[in-house]
C-alpha cells in the first residue's frame, strides 16, 4: 500500500522537498476552531511568513478532497477561516474524512501524522492537548499525547494549555517516553504564562542542541516525538492569578452545561477569551508567532545535520 496516493503538496512545499529545504508543519484547527475570523486567517498568513523569514518553508496541513493536503494556498486558508462545517480531525477521523472527501482541519495529533507521512519532522503549534482536569473519572485525555509517544515529529509549543491538568499531562508524557525539552527555561510554560509549578529535566539554550537531540533520538530508533516547550514572550504573558481565576470560572460553566469530549477545549478557550476581554486571544497569537521563529530555526539546524 502506497501512502503517497493520499498525499498532495502545495507547489511551494513540493519545490522545497525537491530542493531539500527545511520545512515546518502547521496545524489547521487553529484556523478553523481556534480563533475567530478574520484574525485566524491573518495570523495563519503571518505565521507562515515568519517561518519563511527565518529560512524555512511553511506547510499548513488539512484534509481536502480525500487527500492529506501538505501546504495550503491563500484561497484554501481563507476557506478554512470562513467555513462553518470543517470537521476537527484527529487520528480517529482521518480515514473517514478521506473516504468521504469532507473538509478536515488537523489537530496536533493529526498534523503529526500528516507531517511524518510527508517526511517533515518539525511542527509548530500553540499548545499541545493533554490530560483534562478530572480525567481520573472521565478518562478525558487528548490523543495528542499518544501521538507524541509513537510519531517521529518534534512539536514546538508554549507548553500544554493551562485549562488542563498539567501535572498529569507531564506524568503521561513521561510514561510514553516523550522528552519535554525546555527552550531557555527550566520549568514547564503554561501557555498564557511563562511558568508553572512543574520543573523540566531537559533544557536547551539553543536550537542546535535540540536538533542534535532529535537526530540522536531517531538515529537510535527511539520512536515518538519530542515536546519543545517555548515560553510565551514576557511582554505578552498574562498574570498568573488572573488567568487561573478565569480558567476556574470557565471550567465551572462547562461542567454546569454538561460540555464534554472534544467540545470542551473550544468551549473553554472561547469562554477564556470572553472573560479576559480578548487578552487571551492576543496572547495566543503572540505565542504562536514566537513558536514559529524557534521552529523555523530548529528546522534549519536539523536539516543541516541530515544533509
Amino acid at each position: 500500500m502506497n501512502i503517497n496516493q493520499y498525499i498532495t503538496f502545495s507547489e511551494e512545499v513540493r519545490v522545497a522537498k525537491e530542493q531539500g529545504k527545511p520545512i515546518v508543519a502547521l496545524e489547521s484547527t487553529i484556523i478553523s476552531h481556534g480563533m475567530p475570523y478574520p484574525q485566524n486567517v491573518k495570523t495563519a498568513r503571518e505565521v507562515e511568513q515568519i517561518i519563511r523569514d527565518n529560512g524555512a518553508v511553511p506547510a499548513t496541513t488539512a484534509i481536502i478532497d480525500g487527500k492529506l493536503k501538505i501546504g495550503l494556498s491563500d484561497e484554501e486558508l481563507e476557506m478554512f477561516g470562513k467555513s462553518s462545517d470543517v470537521a476537527k480531525a484527529s487520528r480517529r477521523d482521518l480515514a473517514y474524512l478521506i473516504a468521504t472527501k469532507k473538509l478536515g482541519a488537523t489537530t496536533v495529533a493529526a498534523t503529526m501524522i500528516c507531517a511524518e507521512a510527508a517526511g517533515i519532522n518539525i511542527f509548530v503549534t500553540g499548545g499541545i492537548g493533554g490530560v483534562h482536569r478530572g480525567a481520573e473519572t472521565t478518562m478525558d485525555i487528548s490523543a495528542d499525547l499518544d501521538e507524541l509517544g509513537q510519531t517521529n515529529v518534534a512539536v514546538i509549543c508554549a507548553g500544554a494549555k493551562s485549562i488542563l491538568d498539567l501535572g498529569l499531562t507531564m506524568e503521561y508524557l513521561e510514561t510514553k517516553g516523550v522528552p519535554v525539552i525546555g527552550y531557555q527555561t527550566d520549568v514547564l510554560p503554561a501557555f498564557y504564562t511563562r511558568k508553572s509549578e512543574f520543573p523540566l529535566h531537559l533544557h536547551a539554550d539553543d536550537v542546535d542542541t535540540i536538533a542534535s537531540t532529535l537526530k540522536a533520538k531517531w538515529d537510535l530508533n527511539l520512536k515518538g516525538g519530542v515536546v519543545v516547550a517555548n515560553p510565551i514572550p514576557e511582554e505578552h504573558a498574562l498574570d498568573e492569578k488572573f488567568i487561573n481565576d478565569v480558567i476556574q470560572s470557565a471550567l465551572k460553566e462547562a461542567e454546569e452545561n454538561n460540555i464534554s469530549g472534544k467540545n470542551v477545549t473550544p468551549f473553554l478557550l472561547g469562554k477564556v477569551k470572553e472573560l479576559t476581554e480578548g487578552k487571551s486571544l492576543d496572547a495566543n497569537i503572540a505565542l504562536v508567532k514566537n513558536n514559529a521563529v524557534v521552529g523555523a530555526k530548529l528546522a534549519v539546524s536539523f536539516n543541516s545535520l541530515n544533509k
